[in-house]
């Protein structure tokens, strides 16, 4: 396990006994080595139980509905893109960076907005129209 912290922001670093990182056999195809070697990274980091976390990036990062995030609040990272422990693992750690510096900006409220009397009047334009062309397909407009 790296002893250095896992720095998201200046002021937001994620100390390594937060983290815990456990190595496994990887899926899929590699031959022979896939077999003997576990190069793969299951990286679990608790949100909810995170003293590093400020309360807003918290709450934010467990609203989100992830598929990795468990019910308990522990994100789960399975990292097997590459052929070594080593990129794999950072591979997972720069994962869980970008998953908590998306939680650090706080979204922006939506303004409501009306539609301008223009396009309320073209929509019913366009309405009218198409009733005039319904209307002209009926079986007694023919007789």
């Amino acid at each position: 396990m790296p002893a250095e912290p896992l720095q998201i922001t200046p002021h937001l670093a994620i100390p390594p006994g937060e983290i815990v990182e456990r190595f496994v056999r990887a899926s899929g195809a590699g031959g022979q080595n896939v077999n003997k070697v576990s190069t793969a990274v299951e990286l679990r980091f608790d949100v909810a139980g995170s003293p590093s976390l400020p309360e807003p990036v918290r709450e934010r990062l467990l609203a989100k509905r992830d598929r990795r995030m468990t019910g308990e609040g522990v994100l789960v990272i399975d990292a097997q893109r590459f052929r070594t422990q080593d990129r794999n693992r950072e591979d997972a750690r720069a994962r869980l960076a970008d998953f908590i510096a998306g939680g650090l900006s706080a979204p922006k409220r939506r303004i409501a907005t009306k539609p301008t009397r223009g396009s309320q009047l073209r929509r019913l334009d366009t309405k009218r129209e198409r009733s005039q062309v319904k209307r002209g397909r009926s079986s007694s407009h023919w007789e």
